[in-house]
């Protein structure tokens, strides 16, 4: 058996999806920029699909700006904050410790250039409270900026109430929504967010495109210089074809999202009440407050990488944390942030779920991770030294 658990890493594709993309690849290819019937007929489907996404967001159209991907728009929101900041005098940024790269990456770039950073401490189940967010804003705070969901732990933060808190103390927020955006409810105006980021492939819809809703009033800063693209904040021709499929699926997703809720918090569950019966391991993140298709642990005893390889021996193809660092030999900095010493940080598997998933996928898979953990374990001259007594269990 096949089994894609990998979904927080990239999707299929909706058939919504492609049969949204296809004419734009095969019919009305032409540039949304040029003045022929072609081109307009292009621009009128961008246009439409900026509808869409603003409508499934709770925005307006002329707030969404189509990016590359999630990791674009947050390198675009950040960067717009802080040079909005910089003109204010104000060069301190609230953040958390368990942030994707491509957020932790860009402070640290703007910490060479003379802006502080706040890490807010995430704790042992992976969340933070609006209250360290109202203590760590000072009068130079330009820009708080959160994840909406972890996109190895799978916590949900308390977005509403940090977005309220922003929106009083008069600082932007921005939160990466890469991993919530099609899974959960989000509202940008009720949830007070300033700008948001996306990715279309997250969610069923193709790679290579995304989305940065920045609310009226924020002034972003280009990081593509070129053409008047995307009202001059985004130049280069738009990926219609791509756009369109985003919409799709997007706006697939939005209508879906009660019942595709339902249907994957219960197979997640069923997943982590099997899995937890594995002796000498734990479920990583907030045990409520998580994605619905997101189920991530750690097994005492085991290397993450030889369990994959083994799992995939099994048709079973999952991940040990963000794709975008699946090449790093160092343990993986959210389990680090939540407490886990290397060795149990190094044995982590992180299964994610989608629409698409199945009862006996799911059956077949508690069937064989047993199993791998079993035999890696026996293979283990650490878990030998454990089970004799030579070196203590660090997970119950």
């Amino acid at each position: 058996m096949q089994v894609y658990l990998d979904n927080a890493a990239t999707t299929k594709m909706s058939r919504a999806a492609i049969d949204a993309m296809l004419p734009y690849l095969e019919e009305t290819y032409g540039n949304p920029s040029a003045l022929h019937s072609m081109g307009q007929r292009a621009k009128e489907a961008l246009e439409a699909a900026r509808q869409v996404v603003a409508r499934c967001l709770g925005a307006h159209p002329d707030e969404i700006y189509f990016t590359s991907g999630g990791s674009e728009a947050d390198n675009q929101a950040i960067l717009s904050a802080a040079a909005m900041g910089e003109r204010k005098g104000k060069k301190h940024i609230v953040t958390t410790a368990f942030e994707h790269h491509a957020v932790l990456h860009t402070l640290a770039k703007l910490e060479k250039q003379g802006f502080t950073v706040t890490y807010l401490s995430v704790g042992g189940k992976g969340n933070i409270s609006a209250r360290q967010v109202a203590d760590a804003i000072t009068e130079d705070t330009c820009l708080v900026t959160t994840m909406f969901a972890n996109n190895e732990i799978g916590s949900i933060l308390p977005i509403s109430e940090i977005g309220a808190v922003c929106r009083e103390r008069k600082v932007l927020f921005h939160t990466d929504a890469v991993q919530a955006v099609g899974h959960v409810p989000v509202n940008v105006a009720e949830m007070n967010i300033d700008m948001l980021s996306l990715s279309g492939h997250k969610f069923h819809g193709p790679k290579g495109v995304g989305v940065l809703y920045a609310r009226k009033g924020v002034a972003l800063t280009s990081l593509i210089e070129g053409g008047a693209q995307e009202r001059s904040r985004r130049a280069g021709t738009e990926n219609v074809a791509g756009i369109s499929a985003l919409a799709a699926a997007l706006s697939g997703a939005t209508a879906r999202l009660d019942e595709n809720m339902e249907k994957v918090k219960r197979l997640r569950d069923k997943l982590i009440c099997g899995l937890s019966s594995i002796p000498h391991s734990v479920l990583n993140g907030d045990r409520v407050s998580r994605l619905p298709g997101n189920v991530h642990f750690c097994f005492e005893g085991i290397e993450g990488e030889s369990l994959l390889l083994l799992l995939d021996e099994y048709g079973i193809e999952a991940s040990s944390g963000s794709a975008c660092t699946s090449g790093s030999l160092d343990p993986s900095h959210v389990l680090l942030a939540i407490g886990h010493p290397h060795e149990i940080a190094h044995g982590s598997l992180r299964l994610t779920l989608s629409e698409y998933t199945t009862e006996e996928e799911i059956d077949y898979t508690l069937k064989a991770i047993p199993e791998v953990v079993a035999r890696l374990r026996a293979l283990s001259p650490i878990w030998r030294d454990k089970t004799e007594g030579k070196k203590p269990f660090l997970l119950k």
